[in-house]
């Protein structure tokens, strides 16, 4: 009767045991998920958006962008909007990652929305709106309280509209990118663009540019970055900040040309293509 007994607890200790180390490993792992989920980080941006690029003319600033968002190499989206009026005077276009454009401009339209809900006067006349070197540096710091929470916005901005000085309305044009560094210029351009575009943009760029002058330069620059950069489409926005306010456009395609006698010619001096 006592060596039955001591076997009988020896069984329930043991499943006691067993039934413990499971509750342990269960709990560990359900732990390990949690943590897992909540440090999760964007390594590296996904779906992504190509060069942007900004100009100063006489009248005001001019942005244009291509509609092309790339996943990894494949032209994925051909209809994604990168220029986007945050609010009656401001106009911000972003290269990177889409999504956290999206976020982006997301923020800027509720920081928008509460500004205006908690304004002083119903009326919108009365009621002053963050100028584009407001909206500038708030993004400036955006970027860079993100970079320093190692979990960046995988984007190049360039913010463009008018601000205040004295009585006067004076054009503006700057970009941050995804650390916080930031800077203003007559011209700007993001990702290929910087390479390609900005040399052009820079050599033909004079203060007293009409709009017509600018938008052609735009063109023409988005027209050698469809020609050489990989991620870009010829299907281009254009948009505008003037003393009366900001206009995107629609999308539209741009006239190309491949008769150029280097896209013509045998390449090394082959016959056919260079394929096998």
């Amino acid at each position: 009767m006592h060596t039955s007994l001591t076997a009988t607890a020896r069984l329930i200790l043991f499943s006691l045991y067993v039934i413990s180390m499971l509750s342990t490993t269960a709990t560990a792992e359900s732990s390990s998920i949690v943590e897992a989920g909540g440090t999760q980080r964007t390594r590296r941006p996904i779906v992504t958006g190509t060069s942007v690029l900004g100009i100063k003319y006489r009248d005001g600033v001019m942005l244009a962008s291509d509609t092309l968002c790339s996943y990894g190499t494949m032209a994925k989206y051909k209809d994604a909007r990168r220029l986007v009026p945050v609010n009656p005077v401001t106009l911000v276009g972003g290269g990177g990652e889409y999504s956290d454009f999206q976020e982006v401009t997301a923020l800027l339209k509720r920081n928008a929305l509460e500004d205006k809900c908690t304004a002083d006067s119903l009326y919108e006349e009365d009621n002053s709106v963050e100028c584009a070197k407001e909206v500038w540096n708030y993004l400036r710091a955006v970027m860079y309280n993100r970079r320093n929470k190692m979990n960046p916005l995988w984007n190049d901005l360039v913010v463009a509209g008018f601000h205040i000085e004295g009585a006067t309305k004076v054009p503006f044009l700057g970009l941050v990118d995804k650390i916080g560094t930031s800077y203003e210029d007559n011209v700007v351009a993001t990702g290929f663009g910087s390479y390609l575009a900005l040399p052009i943009l820079r050599e033909k760029w004079r203060p007293d540019l009409e709009e017509g002058e600018a938008r052609a330069l735009m063109e023409d620059c988005l027209r050698v970055l469809f020609y050489r950069d990989c991620r870009a489409l010829n299907r281009i926005q254009i948009a505008k900040a003037t003393s009366d306010g900001v206009l995107v456009s629609e999308p539209y395609e741009i006239d190309t040309s491949w008769d150029a006698a280097s896209f013509v010619s045998p390449k090394g001096g082959l016959e056919g293509d260079g394929g096998w």
